[in-house]
């Protein structure tokens, strides 16, 4: 009891000295030919640097270069920033907004915490429900159907698949209100039949922990920042299934392409008791917030590092990093697992399928019709971005064959003649994901027909 006495009372002490040293936030435009200049000074705490990042991110800029310190208590760090089309933030309104969120703690997103916990009395507008477990062909269209038929729409979610693994945070409403469902006895019946779905036939789990690493987890209320919450959803699932988060998972077929990982290396700054990790790999959005969940979900504090990602298709990125503790790595197996956590990081965002636009206006069982008709043509959902605005489905699936291979030209012109031509495109810039079927394939054409009425019996079976 005289612990969390003492816990609290730091804990109060803490924000008595924030509140003494509030942000202070520059935004400068004449330091820097080719990007704006966000200069942040903060009083230090764990996973001040993700939140910076976490914010600018869902702002829409792109990072091209930082330098991170911390100074004592204090943090300070220094972005160079572009909006999506390189060019330097001109807008007052928009540099108006950016200081006014990165200076303000309600407008810093909540950590990686489960979405019980970011609930507010009235933020009962939907409910979130975070998903977990073994990959395979069809496994969205599955969950789809299940909400479907317990009468639940899907107002937004995201899917992630990464190593054999799935992972989702989705937030479902009442078809009838509108709203987030409160009766317990429905919200069991959705998380049994969820459950029954992610455990699927039971393999690819290892015995006796079926029942914890293949999750249905529904609450009412706000969900945390999904993104954030599927790093550490994917993190937590590779530790319970013995994957250390890669390198455990099955891939769909051994014609799957090696792709190039992130070159990840850790060394050890003995003098000055840090241990640094650079990284390298190629640049793409969000690869910095992705790097920065991995290291603070491992309880990871980086006292200085360096991002540059400008004018190359390549991003570096070194840090100077000690656990929470205060200690350095100081074990072989821990340097391993910092080495795989980070490449997982990297990996599970970056565009490896062909990724499909759906724009139509939105309906009851609409995203469970989708789905069903990317089951039917055999094409795999690797991710998927679902969102409701002003009744209008927005949503991004990235696709590809049941083996991880680029589907078919074929396939992509059969689904869009099933949904609709001008409901569904393929994304720009994602075309050389599409290999063409050759003409008199009798043998591709058969199997992709069995393979899809085989899986179209499979969700004819009960779930209860």
């Amino acid at each position: 009891m005289a612990r969390r006495g003492e816990e609290e009372d730091d804990d109060e002490y803490a924000k008595l000295v924030r509140r003494m040293n509030p942000p202070r936030v520059v935004i400068d435009n004449d330091s820097c030919e080719n990007a704006t200049v966000i200069r942040v000074d903060r009083v230090k705490k764990h996973g001040i640097l993700l939140e910076a990042v976490q914010v600018l991110v869902d702002l829409d800029l792109v990072i091209t270069k930082a330098y991170i310190s911390s100074d004592g208590n204090w943090f300070m760090d220094v972005f160079n920033v572009t909006d999506q089309y390189g060019n330097k933030l001109e807008n007052t309104d928009t540099i108006e907004n950016i200081q006014r969120c990165l200076e303000s703690e309600d407008c810093i997103v909540p950590s990686a915490v489960g979405p019980a916990d970011s609930v507010s009395p009235s933020a009962d507008k939907s409910t979130c429900i975070e998903l977990t477990g073994t990959d395979r062909p069809g496994l969205l269209s599955e969950v789809c159907a299940v909400l479907a038929s317990l009468r639940c729409n899907i107002v937004k979610a995201e899917v992630w698949t990464h190593d054999g693994r799935a992972a989702a945070v989705v937030q479902i409403t009442d078809e009838a209100t509108g709203l987030a469902i409160g009766d317990r006895a429905r919200l069991s019946k959705v998380q049994e039949l969820l459950s029954n779905v992610m455990q699927g036939d039971g393999k690819g789990t290892h015995s006796g922990v079926a029942k914890n690493c293949d999750t249905a987890a529904p609450s009412v209320g706000g969900a945390a920042h999904a993104e954030r919450r599927l790093h550490k959803l994917l993190l937590d699932d590779g530790a319970r299934v013995g994957q250390e988060a890669v390198g455990g998972g099955e891939e769909r077929s051994g014609n799957v392409k090696a792709r190039a990982k992130a070159k990840v290396v850790v060394m050890d700054c003995t003098e000055r008791r840090y241990t640094v990790v650079i990284l390298r790999c190629g640049d793409r959005p969000k690869l910095l917030f992705d790097t920065l969940c991995a290291l603070t979900d491992l309880q990871y504090v980086v006292f200085h590092g360096t991002v540059d990602a400008e004018g190359s298709d390549e991003a570096y990125q070194e840090y100077y990093i000690r656990h929470v503790d205060g200690h350095p790595v100081r074990s072989d197996t821990e340097r391993i697992r910092l080495v795989r956590c980070l490449e997982a990081a990297v990996e599970r965002r970056a565009s490896h399928g062909l990724e499909l636009e759906v724009r139509t206006e939105d309906r009851a069982g609409l995203l469970s019709e989708i789905t069903r008709v990317f089951r039917e043509n055999s094409l795999c959902i690797i991710r998927a971005a679902i969102s409701t605005r002003d009744g209008v489905a927005e949503d991004t699936f990235c696709v590809a064959d049941a083996y991880g291979n680029p589907v078919d030209g074929a396939a992509v012109d059969a689904v869009r003649e099933q949904v609709g031509h001008a409901v569904l495109r393929v994304k720009r810039g994602s075309r050389a994901a599409v290999k063409r079927v050759d003409e008199g394939s009798a043998v591709s054409i058969l199997g992709s027909l069995l393979k899809s009425s085989f899986q179209g019996l499979r969700l004819i079976r009960s779930y209860s």
